[in-house]
This record gives structure tokens, sequence and C-alpha cells, in this order.
């Protein structure tokens, strides 16, 4: 199987062709249906938050997404054109400090859907590994 990579402008309009190139991809897949809800929430979030956070909206700059077969799932790829980020700082949303603020909540939702996540090139890419399909 030969899957395509997905590269899209830092535009928020650009969002549901995420979820079009995941449909492609449940073609061969076949991914159950909660699966499926889990890994389209955390590519929307990763991608929002590339388009965002990491290329602050610009449109000159891009956000590629890919994906391969792992060990028993597959692992998502997002990667932007920013400065990346430090992970480990942001702050929990879930703790009663920041209940009301703004922020955490994306890459918080991303870590408790995916079955393993790991942020690399100092934060300009997420990889996230979804099993059991």
């Amino acid at each position: 199987m030969k899957y395509r990579m997905l590269t899209i402008t830092s535009n928020p309009g650009n969002l549901p062709q995420v979820e079009s190139y995941l449909k492609a991809l449940d073609a061969d897949f076949r991914f159950n249906d909660e699966k499926y809800a889990d890994i389209l929430i955390s590519l929307t979030e990763a991608v929002n938050n590339a388009i965002i956070h990491g290329n602050k909206n610009d449109e000159t700059k891009h956000v590629h997404i890919s994906v391969k077969e792992v060990l028993s799932g597959v692992s998502f790829r997002v990667e932007d054109e920013g400065n990346g980020f430090n992970h480990i700082k942001v702050p929990d949303p879930t703790c009663s400090e920041n209940i009301e603020t703004c922020g955490g909540r994306g890459v918080y939702i991303m870590k408790a859907l995916a079955d393993e996540i790991t942020f690399c090139e100092d934060g300009r890419c997420v990889e996230m590994v979804f099993k059991n399909l």
C-alpha cells in the first residue's frame, strides 16, 4: 500500500482536507469507529495547532501530514514550518489554576487519545501512534 502525504497551507479553512485525507486512508485500514474518531480528533488538533501556533497563520508556510504502518497500528506525523515549542511547558488544562485559561487543551486531548505521542524537531513535529485499529 502506498500512502500519500498531505500538505496544506496554514489556513484554518483547509482543516476539512484532513478529514478527507483520513477517509481515504480508512478505505485501506478500515479503522473501527472509535479509533477513527480518536484519530480524526487528534489529527485535527495537531494540524490546528501547527497552523495557529506553529506557523502563526502564515499562508506561505505549510503543514505536512503523513502516515505509516507500524506494529499493530499506524503512526501519523504532523509537521509545521514554525519555530517550535517546548511541549513540557504546556500547562495542564485539568489543574484548577488552568481550568479557565486558554491553551494546552489540544495537546492534552492528543495525549489522551493517541496510544503513543512524541514531539520532535524542537516541537515543530508531533508523531502519534494509534494501535488496535
